[in-house]
This record gives C-alpha cells, sequence and structure tokens, in this order.
C-alpha cells in the first residue's frame, strides 16, 4: 500500500504558513508504517517540539491507475479509481519541517514518521458525494478547528489523480491525502481530535499524556 499526499492544497493553508501557493500539485508520500492502527491513541514523538494536526479528505483507491488525464470532459470519472472517502489527520512536526526546508532536504522525516497518519472509517464513494461540495470538518477537545469545504481545493479530486499518476501508477488499497484547509495548530499531551465528514463522526483519537 502506498499513501499519496498533496501540499498546500488549500490558498489559506499556504497562506497562514507563509508559503507560496503552488502552480502544481505539490506531491509527497508516506510509507504503511505511517498509518496509526484503528483504536490506537496517538503518542507526540520525543524528536519534535511543535507537533501540528492537519485534517483532510482521503480517497481510497480501487483500481489500477497510470497516466490518467484530466482532460476528460467531465474530469477524470475519480469513482472509476476511487471507491471510498473518509477524514484523516496528516500529523506534521512543524519544526523539523521548516528547518529541512530552510536547507532545501525532504519533508519525510517531519510527515512520514511512524503513526503520522490517522485515517476515519469509510464512506462508499457515490455520485452524488462527487456532484457537490464535500464539507468535512476536525475538533479538538470538542471544538472545531478546521472547516473543510472540497470546491476550495486549488487542485480538485480529478486533477490529484492525474497529478499522481503521470508519476506513478496507483493500486487498489492507496490512499490518497488530498490536502488540509486552513486552521492547523498545535497538538498537545492529552488532546483529543474527532473528525466529521458530512457531519458524520468518522474517527477519534487522542494523544497519550
Amino acid at each position: 500500500m502506498s499513501i499519496f499526499c498533496i501540499g498546500r492544497n488549500y490558498v489559506a493553508h499556504a497562506q497562514e504558513l507563509g508559503n507560496e501557493v503552488p502552480t502544481s500539485a505539490i506531491i509527497f508520500m508516506k510509507p504503511d508504517t505511517a498509518l496509526l492502527p484503528a483504536s490506537q491513541n496517538f503518542s507526540i514523538p520525543s524528536f519534535t517540539n511543535d507537533l501540528h494536526f492537519e485534517g483532510e479528505l482521503v480517497l481510497r483507491v480501487s483500481k489500477k491507475g497510470t497516466n490518467l488525464s484530466d482532460q476528460h470532459p467531465n474530469g477524470i470519472p475519480v469513482i472509476e479509481y476511487c471507491d471510498a472517502i473518509s477524514v484523516g489527520i496528516d500529523f506534521t512536526a512543524r519544526d523539523i519541517q521548516n528547518a529541512l526546508k530552510e536547507k532545501g532536504l525532504p519533508w519525510e522525516k517531519a510527515k512520514a514518521f511512524d503513526n503520522a497518519a490517522v485515517l476515519g472509517s469509510w464512506h462508499t464513494l457515490t455520485p452524488e458525494i462527487l456532484s457537490g461540495p464535500i464539507h468535512y470538518t476536525l475538533a479538538k477537545n470538542g471544538q472545531t478547528v478546521q472547516t473543510g469545504d472540497s470546491s476550495l481545493m486549488i487542485y480538485p479530486l480529478d486533477k490529484i489523480l492525474a497529478a499522481i499518476t503521470t508519476y506513478f501508477t496507483i493500486y487498489p488499497g492507496d490512499l490518497i491525502y488530498t490536502g488540509t484547509p486552513a486552521g492547523v495548530g498545535p497538538t498537545a499531551k492529552g488532546d483529543v481530535f474527532e473528525g466529521f465528514f458530512e457531519g458524520q463522526s468518522v474517527f477519534s483519537v487522542k494523544v497519550n499524556p
């Protein structure tokens, strides 16, 4: 299983971190060891003093695809390549990431460490879901901290598939984290995060004290 991630896919998020708005999709990857097992608490790694949460929509790949084009009249038929959607967290060691970026180095140490990816329960991907904006939220200790709207993505789902498969073949079971909206922030011991897809809770994860 491969875990593909899209960086800076919302203008407001890029701006809140002082980053340039990308002119092409930013793609990075996590190994499967980055996936937090279901029902397991999360522990803040000892190597970071500034861990941030980033709530995101997540797609599950159901069909092999390569070199997909976004020039189809209605965009790539996402439903032909992905069968489910959920919400997850891309935990980021922001201090590590900033230090790596200053030196022009890759981000893996900051984003691909063990258990860095939280994944919620799946919703079947239907034409109805894809026909309109998809809404999701992330709550921290009972308070909403991020509100996502897929219509605000710089690169919508069809263009994400096209961008990824230009370089990588996708296979059934692969995951695609599609980018985070504004509102990211620090994570502390004892925090509880809950993700909601269209108002329905899909995960709850506690940070070990």
